[in-house]
C-alpha cells in the first residue's frame, strides 16, 4: 500500500496534468478530462520510470516502447470522438493506459498487441481495476482483428506508412481512424473518415512514434 504522502503527490500531479498539459492546450471534452482525472496512470508504468508517470513526455515500458505523452493520450482520444455506442479497435495495447481511457468512454474496446509480456501485464492491470468491456488479441496489429468484426472508431498508437488495407477493411463506412503517419523520425498525426467513395484524411498535428512493425507495416 502506498504511503499516504505519496498518494497525496500522485493526485497532485494528475490535477497537474488535467489543468497544465490537457486543459490549457485545448482538451475540452468533460467526460475524456474526468476519465484522465481519475485514472491512475502509475499503476501501468513500469516500478523504475514511477517518478515519471505525469511528466510531459513519452515512459519507457520496455522491448523499445514507451507510453505516449499524457498530451498525446488525450489530443488522440478526443479527435477519435468516441461514445457509448461505439466499438473501437485499438492497435498496440502498450500498457493498457490507453486502452483504459477508451473502456471508459466507448462501448467496447478490442486491442492487439504484438508483444506478448506488454499484453499480459495490460491485461492484468485492466483485470485489477474491473474493466470488463476489453477484448485482446496477441499477435500482427497490421492484419486487423482476426475476425470479420467491423469497428466504428479505430486508433493506432505507432507509425505506419499509411492506414494498413485489412484495417481499413474493418473500419465501418462514416468511422473514423486516428493514427500517425511518415517514416520513423518525421510523422503527422492523421483522422481518416471513411467514406462510400474512399477516405477523406484531415492532418492533426506532427508527431513523433515508434514504427509499427508488422506485415503491413514496417520491419523491425
Amino acid at each position: 500500500m502506498q504511503p499516504i504522502n505519496e498518494k497525496d503527490k500522485l493526485a497532485a500531479q494528475r490535477r497537474d496534468m488535467v489543468l497544465n498539459q490537457l486543459q490549457i492546450r485545448g482538451i475540452k471534452d468533460p467526460e475524456l478530462l474526468k476519465v484522465m482525472g481519475s485514472l491512475h496512470r502509475e499503476d501501468f508504468i513500469p516500478a523504475e520510470f514511477r517518478d515519471q508517470s505525469y511528466a510531459d513526455n513519452p515512459v519507457p515500458i520496455g522491448a523499445g516502447q514507451t507510453i505516449s505523452q499524457p498530451y498525446i493520450v488525450a489530443l488522440m482520444t478526443q479527435e477519435l470522438k468516441v461514445n457509448k455506442y461505439c466499438d473501437v479497435l485499438e492497435i498496440g495495447t502498450g500498457s493498457g493506459y490507453q486502452t483504459a481511457i477508451l473502456a471508459s468512454l466507448a462501448r467496447h474496446v478490442y486491442t492487439i498487441e504484438r508483444i506478448q509480456r506488454h499484453s499480459i501485464s495490460a491485461q492484468q492491470v485492466l483485470n485489477a481495476l474491473n474493466i470488463s468491456n476489453i477484448s485482446f488479441h496477441i499477435g500482427d496489429g497490421t492484419c486487423g482483428w482476426p475476425t470479420d468484426k467491423q469497428f466504428d472508431r479505430i486508433i493506432i498508437t505507432a507509425a505506419a506508412p499509411d492506414l494498413p488495407k485489412p484495417l481499413a477493411d474493418q473500419l465501418k463506412i462514416g468511422g473514423l481512424a486516428i493514427l500517425p503517419v511518415g517514416p520513423e523520425l518525421v510523422q503527422e498525426l492523421v483522422a481518416m473518415e471513411k467514406t462510400p467513395d474512399g477516405f477523406k484524411t484531415r492532418t492533426i498535428c506532427g508527431c513523433r512514434f515508434v514504427k509499427m512493425i508488422g506485415k503491413f507495416g514496417y520491419t523491425e
